[in-house]
């Protein structure tokens, strides 16, 4: 008769081996002879050695947590890096970002410079927080501010948090984000609206929009306005980046994969500007730039385990383009301001001119522009040397 390994199996009797039913019992045991060499001294080793790992896992666990080869490679491709080396980290300018919130507890944003928050989506402006449920704005703050396992673009700014966008990553209210991009404007008065977000052409965030005509005042009040170009799937059939990346004095972002080549995804600007009906012109033409934007890892949740999470899209490359930014007004913004203080029209176009001279030709195969990759993937560090040549500052 055959037994499963099973000690209370009933087996044969005793006497067919010549031993006490007992004897058989422990022969079916297969543990049997180590039971005195386990008991009790191999149970307290065992209870003990669980008990340390226990105290010592979440060291262990950050240790282990996934830490960044994999997106250090954008930092050091874009000339972020570089610019960071000469002591860049964008201290003094401020800049506001309308999105989902901001986890503050996490550990690697515990020691930014948080100086407003506000809560356009559900009113509660005196809980930070962040309702996305794939903590789309706190991963989108972590590329720009994060300063513990891994380094953002420009740690050191003054940070603002718009709240507009609901769980799902939408408004649920176009006016939400145009209420927003105003309150950026006038109460935080920042110097960088960086927009993680788009809507269509035609949907929602619509060409004669609020959220557009709110963020129109903010580039007449000298706030740059940096966009996302927008996600496309295959067989979408939308001729334009996104509202409000669309807007003549916005950058526009794109995506750039790691190996160099423009993400299949990022969105394709059109020839024709929707609200002139003019052809679109240098270096105005959508996009302006493209920047890497897959599978950056960055800061989500602070209950999640680990608390890092892998991003892609042009959210992303549109804060590695707001960072980089903000590292060249820490250099070069009182030279932009002038005698009279004020980044007017003229300022702003320069800053534009010198992106779209900047951008390295690689991605676009050496064209002037590129309706998807526009004038060339970021090199901030020649962006900044660009700008410094215009205000004859070298």
């Amino acid at each position: 008769m055959m037994t499963t390994i099973d000690r209370d199996a009933p087996g044969y009797p005793g006497d067919a081996y010549g031993l006490s039913d007992e004897e058989a019992k422990e022969l079916r045991w297969p543990a049997a002879p180590l039971k005195e060499i386990l008991w009790p001294w191999g149970a307290v080793t065992f209870a003990f050695g669980a008990a340390f790992m226990l105290l010592i896992w979440p060291h262990i666990n950050a240790y282990l947590s996934p830490v960044l080869p994999e997106t250090e490679w954008a930092y050091d491709s874009t000339g972020i890096r570089e610019l960071q080396d000469s002591g860049l980290d964008g201290s003094g300018v401020h800049v506001c970002m309308v999105d989902t919130g901001l986890d503050s507890m996490h550990p690697d944003l515990a020691n930014i410079s948080l100086v407003g928050f506000r809560d356009f989506y559900e009113g509660q402006h005196g809980i930070i927080r962040d309702v996305g449920e794939e903590w789309h704005g706190t991963m989108m703050a972590g590329l720009l501010v994060a300063d513990g396992k891994f380094r953002g673009a420009a740690p050191g700014v003054d940070l603002s948090i718009a709240l507009a966008l609901g769980p799902s990553g939408t408004s649920g209210q176009e006016d939400f984000v145009a209420q927003a991009v105003r309150w950026c404007r006038i109460t935080q008065e920042v110097d960088i609206i960086s927009l993680s977000l788009g809507s269509d052409p035609g949907r929602g965030m619509a060409v004669q929009s609020e959220t557009a005509r709110a963020v129109e005042e903010a580039l007449e009040a000298g706030i740059f306005v940096v966009a996302a170009a927008g996600n496309r799937e295959s067989g979408d059939q939308i001729s334009d980046v996104s509202v409000p990346a669309n807007i003549e004095g916005v950058i526009a972002v794109g995506t750039i994969t790691r190996n160099g080549a423009t993400w299949s995804q990022s969105a394709t600007g059109s020839a024709v500007d929707p609200y002139t009906q003019d052809n679109r012109s240098y270096p105005n033409q959508k996009p302006e730039v493209i920047a890497p934007g897959v599978l950056l890892l960055s800061t989500s949740g602070s209950s999640s385990e680990p608390p890092y999470s892998y991003s892609t899209g042009t959210s992303d490359s549109t804060v590695l383009v707001t960072g980089a930014l903000a590292l060249i007004l820490q250099l070069h913004g009182e030279d932009l301001r002038g005698d009279d203080g004020i980044i007017g029209a003229q300022e702003m176009a320069l800053v534009k001119r010198s992106l779209a001279s900047s951008c390295d030709k690689s991605a676009i195969d050496g064209a002037p522009h590129d309706s998807q990759g526009g004038y060339g993937s970021l090199d901030a560090a020649q962006w900044a040397a660009d700008v410094g040549f215009e205000l004859n500052t070298d």
